[in-house]
């Protein structure tokens, strides 16, 4: 542990985890061995973050999130509440995933990547999100609308809008996103 971050008695952190300055680890967050929190970074309440995981810099991961071994998430990325998230799983800075999100393995998430949500009005506003399958990958500012699947080993091109489900093994792109052609 380092001087000016607040850790709570009741989190689990295993040996050889590095935590920067200035960070808050809450109640009941586990660390796993060989994890990296960088300076300024929020890990809140029942949160797990995998081995050999790196929590950049002001990255906020959010209450219950579960993420897997091997990741790497660079500066200002938010994972909100309840997302759970594979092994292998990079996102470039200023990355969102909003609450409930589910990222496969092997996932890739250039810088500005954001999963969106919004309130169903006819389930008490539960909000519908995105599932990001294994292997996808994604260029710089790259938004998925709301309930929008990727599947798996599908290629997204940067500043792409992705208003509905994209098939395995495609690859696509623009405002909104279209099929181009097979990965």
């Amino acid at each position: 542990m380092t001087d000016f971050s607040i850790v709570s008695e009741k989190a689990n952190i295993a040996e050889g985890v590095t935590i920067g300055r200035f960070c808050i680890i809450e109640d009941d967050v586990q660390i796993a061995a060989g994890a990296v929190i960088e300076d300024y970074a929020m890990v809140l309440q029942g949160a797990k973050i995998g081995r050999n995981t790196k929590i950049g810099t002001y990255t906020k991961v959010g209450k219950n999130v579960v993420i897997g071994a091997d990741c790497s998430f660079t500066s200002y990325c938010e994972i909100r509440d309840n997302c759970l998230l594979g092994d292998h799983v990079i996102m470039g800075s200023r990355g969102t995933l909003s609450a409930n999100t589910i990222v496969e393995d092997d996932v890739v998430m250039k810088y500005a990547f954001v999963v969106t949500d919004t309130p169903d009005l006819t389930k008490n506003d539960e909000k519908s999100v995105g599932r990001l399958k294994k292997g996808s990958r994604f260029g710089a500012s790259v938004v998925i609308m709301p309930a929008v699947t990727i599947g798996e080993n599908a290629e997204i091109g940067a500043c792409s809008q992705v208003r509905k489900d994209v098939p395995d093994n495609q690859v696509w792109f623009g405002m909104p996103a279209k099929y181009y052609r097979d990965s």
